[in-house]
């Protein structure tokens, strides 16, 4: 089975090639690597249309003419996605790629349609950072089981694992990081079997280049309550 590993991306300059090198050596070997551009302004967009190893690394490279956030770029990837089982890799080296296939074994078992990559559940190494992102991450996930019934660690993951052919069924509406609540919530509404597993993760500080903030997670509890009630 091929699968789809689809990679919004915004001002990674620092981290693309690497990242795209990580996900090319990861073990799954027929896999469709897609970038989607969401009109960086750090020099990534030169470096994707002018590298040559980028070239070769990748499938396909989309591009939007604005910005628009995590979920937009992601909802391109997703339609352009032609794999059986499609992955989200965010591009900033916070998630190992090396741990595809720990991902993806429910889903070719056929326990699982959707598969979430846990960063609290196991025993796998995390950078220790920010304690209020760890409450407002928790929070939100409680909020987020609250009104969907499952009983997640970790809603806000970015490392989701889906048959394609579901995810590509679901309408994505959410623009910026309102993704993760939205997708959790159509989902659940789906009766699918969903799993999680645990993963590592090395969080990077806002020197680093963290993009996420409190008005995401303001708009987070929006999403949750907004999709939980829309059938």
């Amino acid at each position: 089975m091929k699968l789809s590993v689809i990679i919004p991306c915004y001002n990674e300059k620092s981290s693309l090639i690497e990242l795209l090198q990580k996900v090319n050596e990861s073990p799954y070997l027929e896999k469709e690597i897609i970038v989607i551009d969401d009109f960086s302004d750090d020099g990534t967009r030169e470096l994707l249309q002018s590298n040559e190893e980028i070239q070769v690394l990748t499938n396909k490279i989309l591009y939007h003419e604005k910005n628009m956030g995590k979920g937009a770029a992601l909802r391109t990837g997703i339609q352009h996605a032609t794999g059986q089982i499609l992955i989200i890799q965010d591009a900033d080296l916070e998630y190992d790629p090396q741990e595809y296939e720990r991902l993806i074994e429910p889903i070719l078992q056929n326990k699982a349609d959707v598969v979430y990559g846990s960063r609290f559940k196991g025993s796998d190494a995390q950078r220790v950072l920010y304690f209020w992102h760890r409450v407002g991450n928790g929070l939100l996930t409680l909020l987020s089981n609250m009104t969907t019934n499952l009983n997640l660690t970790d809603m806000e993951t970015c490392y989701k694992a889906f048959k394609t052919e579901i995810i590509q069924d679901i309408q994505i509406q959410e623009n910026r990081f309102g993704f993760e609540p939205e997708i959790t919530a159509k989902l659940a509404k789906r009766n699918l079997r969903i799993f999680e597993v645990g993963i590592s993760y090395n969080g990077r500080t806002y020197d680093e280049g963290k993009k996420i903030g409190w008005k995401d997670g303001v708009r987070a509890i929006y999403c949750i309550l907004k999709y939980s009630r829309k059938k």
